[in-house]
């Protein structure tokens, strides 16, 4: 014959199989994955794989990220964010490059972001003490020190994200390829990218040329004033220079002849 307690524990057996009957298993994280073209992580470029690598490299270094790959094909990078003093995020972008065999120079670009999250932790640290007979033998004397240690890892999945990337990325294409793709030219101020100062110059010099200007108001004719005569000043008379004297040379006189000359003789008749 059943007792009371043996009913309660018969009941609750029952309620609890009824229940892990009921509940369904979760479902894995990989079941999500359907592997659909959403075109979130790529983008197709009119140029070669090697330009398109490099107009990535340019699009992040203008961001602030710190290039660790080399190989024209392949852009890795990253950018760390301090958010509190004990909380730290990093980003890390991978882009791949991929030849487009549908057509010559075309290209693929495959970008992925993984966001790290790091936290300050406490690590202890023990004494060890070697001992010849027992061998090492750990002390309770010890210290403690923070580290940052990685907490979460995550893919970044936003669309937007990676909307403003590529978008940033037309901006660095080579002038030729945007001109013949009709690629609409983006201003770089509003992707976060210094224009030239020759280029803010000739637009300033485009803007004043298109604000119109008021005609000026016509200015009356000033009218001129008679200028009184001066007067009269009298003419100063011109002083007389003397001439410098000149020495006069004195010839000296001849001497008078003391013999008369006689006269000639007349010729015979």
């Amino acid at each position: 014959m059943l007792t009371s307690f043996h009913l309660r524990s018969l009941g609750l057996a029952l309620v609890l199989a009824g229940a892990a009957g009921c509940s369904s298993p979760k479902t894995a994280i990989y079941e999500h994955e359907n592997f659909d073209d959403s075109g979130t992580f790529s983008r197709d470029y009119p140029v070669s794989e090697v330009a398109a690598c490099e107009a990535a490299r340019r699009a992040l270094l203008s961001q602030g990220y710190i290039i660790t790959s080399s190989d024209p094909k392949l852009v890795s990078g990253n950018k760390s964010f301090q958010q509190t003093g004990e909380t730290h995020l990093q980003i890390s972008f991978s882009i791949v490059c991929a030849k487009d065999g549908s057509a010559d120079h075309h290209s693929t670009m495959f970008a992925n972001a993984l966001q790290d999250r790091y936290a300050l932790k406490k690590v202890n640290n023990s004494a060890s003490l070697g001992v010849g007979v027992l061998g090492s033998v750990s002390m309770p004397i010890g210290s403690t020190d923070d580290s940052m240690v990685k907490v979460a890892s995550e893919t970044v999945t936003s669309p937007k994200f990676y909307e403003r990337y590529f978008a940033l990325v037309d901006v660095f294409l080579p002038q030729e390829v945007k001109a013949a793709e009709h690629l609409p030219e983006k201003p770089k101020a509003d992707l976060g990218v210094p224009e030239p100062k020759a280029a803010q110059a000739t637009d300033k010099v485009e803007a004043s040329k298109e604000v119109p200007v008021a005609p000026l108001a016509p200015v009356a004719p000033a009218v001129l004033q008679p200028i009184a005569p001066s007067p009269q000043v009298a003419p100063i008379a011109p002083q007389e220079v003397p001439a410098p004297a000149v020495p006069v040379e004195t010839t000296p006189a001849l001497p008078a002849p003391t013999e008369a000359i006689p006269p000639l003789p007349t010729p015979a008749q």
